[in-house]
């Protein structure tokens, strides 16, 4: 086999039991055994989906709109709302937040108002 064609195939079995163990971990934080408060190290895991369009502090600049620093209430009545489908039901925001229990948005908004910190 060409060293090119190696290398394609490669990575997908090292990149698969990654997946696994990150669709394994969001299993596990969404269980009914969720915490009133996760930590903060938790919301930072959460908060990883968000940050490839609000950047790592929420910040955006551009068409995306920055999160970072808003209210916590704001915040956790939006992605709520994103997740029950009452709020722009095209976005994709409807779809990322069903994904997510309560608790697991109560910490993304604290995090969120909080700059991406704590």
């Amino acid at each position: 086999m060409p060293t090119a064609q190696r290398f394609l195939v490669q990575p997908s079995s090292r990149v698969a039991p990654a997946l696994l163990s990150l669709a394994s971990l969001g299993l596990a934080l969404a269980g009914p055994a969720a915490a009133a408060e996760l930590p903060a190290t938790t919301a930072a895991v959460l908060a990883g989906g968000c940050v490839n369009c609000h950047g790592p502090d929420g910040r955006a600049q551009g068409a995306i709109p920055p999160i970072g620093g808003l209210d916590e209430g704001y915040l956790r009545a939006r992605l709520l709302a994103f997740r029950d489908g009452r709020d722009a039901p095209g976005s994709v925001m409807t779809r990322l937040m069903k994904g997510h229990d309560t608790d697991q948005i109560e910490a993304l908004a604290k995090w969120f108002a909080r700059g991406g910190t704590r």
